[in-house]
């Protein structure tokens, strides 16, 4: 598809639906970093002056008259929720967001280097959480998968804090990342490319590595 002419159909029924209420428009995911594919997932922002159970109710049927609808997806919420979010899931959220209409700046007053330790410390405890229970309960080769790809997004945020650079696309990490960081990322990457998933073996590399950052992370 042509993302370009898809993103005109999107902001055209956009503001014939809100007029002047949109704050902003951005994409993320495959599309936003310039990496997607055939069937790559539309991950698109939008943020409105605010947001009421109708203009979500609004917003969905517009979405259905739009092309390629079972690919949309993304996050939508009014311009107070955003500005008042939780800092550390902001820091993530300006840096791998592509603004397409306004921009994501005042979200810059509330991000600062502890809310990106925040980030590491929350994402490391979801992560040793997560992979503790896959291990012991669901044993599932999917949720291992999706356990790597959180952890692709902590690497993220330390190599920020080590470098003072944000780095989108996974390759430009390995370049930076330390030993133990790239062997998260060759592993994420293996598994997106469709790899084989060694449960046992992968587990115990993510669970020691989680474990490592929830008490080295302050």
């Amino acid at each position: 598809m042509d993302i370009s002419a898809w993103m005109d159909d999107f902001l055209r029924a956009l503001n014939e639906a809100f007029e002047n209420r949109v704050w902003f428009v951005g994409l993320q995911g495959s599309y936003g970093r310039g990496e997607a594919t055939e069937t790559s997932d539309i991950d698109v922002v939008v943020i409105l002056d605010r947001l009421s159970v109708s203009d979500v109710k609004f917003y969905n049927a517009m979405l259905d008259g739009l092309s390629y609808r079972e690919r949309i997806c993304g996050f939508v919420s009014g311009r107070d929720e955003i500005l008042n979010w939780e800092p550390s899931d902001l820091f993530q959220f300006y840096y791998d967001t592509t603004p397409i209409k306004g921009s994501l700046d005042e979200l810059l007053a509330v991000m600062d280097e502890a809310s990106v330790c925040r980030a590491i410390k929350i994402g490391a405890c979801n992560i040793y959480h997560g992979c503790l229970h896959n291990m012991l309960h669901e044993k599932s080769g999917d949720i291992l998968r999706e356990l790597y790809k959180s952890a692709s997004f902590v690497v993220q945020a330390i190599t920020f804090r080590q470098t003072g650079k944000y780095f989108r696309q996974q390759k430009e990490l390995l370049r930076v990342v330390s030993s133990d960081e790239r062997d998260i990322i060759e592993t994420f990457l293996s598994l997106k490319r469709g790899g084989d998933v060694d449960f046992t073996l992968m587990s115990e590399a993510l669970f020691d590595w989680s474990r490592k950052w929830i008490v080295e992370s302050h």
